[in-house]
């Protein structure tokens, strides 16, 4: 990336995705029982790479997949990544800063510096399109290499959507209406 920023929206440990299990989402209250799907995002709201674990993994065990790929830029991340130890270990390793909003509970809360802020919202739009548009959390696969390639298909689409709007000069974000 240009300005060596990118940010982790969800993560989890690759080698972990065997098989589903049970997890709990935070944002929603809710438990689950599948899989989680894990990206990193440029500013421009543009699919890096991502990574499927078992719903049970911690969001934090995707940071070593992150750190091997990463290195001198600063990453925004959900509350799913708040540990100092984590920071502290990407920064010293990679050089990667971790940008984590602080929860309500935390005593040294900071406040939120707004473009980082304006940055997350971003991140969560395009990750809320291939669950909203793509349909991608209510999938029919048979088997796990089955739904593994239907995610790696409407993450592709995605992209490409993305992609026809940048050559139409078009908010790229706006990929319901690329193809009209």
């Amino acid at each position: 990336m240009p300005d060596g920023t990118c940010q982790a929206l969800h993560d989890g440990q690759e080698g972990h995705r065997e098989s589903p299990s049970y997890g709990y989402c935070a944002a929603q209250g809710t438990h689950f029982y599948g899989y989680k799907l894990h990206a990193v995002c440029g500013l421009n709201g543009v699919i890096h790479s991502s990574g499927l674990t078992k719903a049970s993994v911690h969001d934090l065990h995707y940071l070593k997949d992150v750190e091997a790929g990463y290195a001198h830029c600063t990453l925004l991340g959900d509350k799913g990544y708040v540990s100092a130890q984590a920071q502290l270990d990407l920064f010293e390793s990679a050089r990667i800063r971790l940008e984590v909003p602080c929860r309500k509970s935390q005593r040294d809360r900071k406040p939120v510096f707004q473009l980082f802020a304006k940055a997350r919202k971003r991140m969560e739009t395009v990750f809320s399109q291939p669950c909203d548009q793509f349909m991608l959390v209510r999938n029919y696969a048979k088997d796990t290499e089955g739904l593994f390639t239907r995610i790696v298909g409407k993450i592709s689409v995605l992209t490409i959507l993305q992609y026809i709007n940048y050559k139409n000069n078009k908010p790229i974000g706006r990929v319901k209406h690329a193809l009209t």
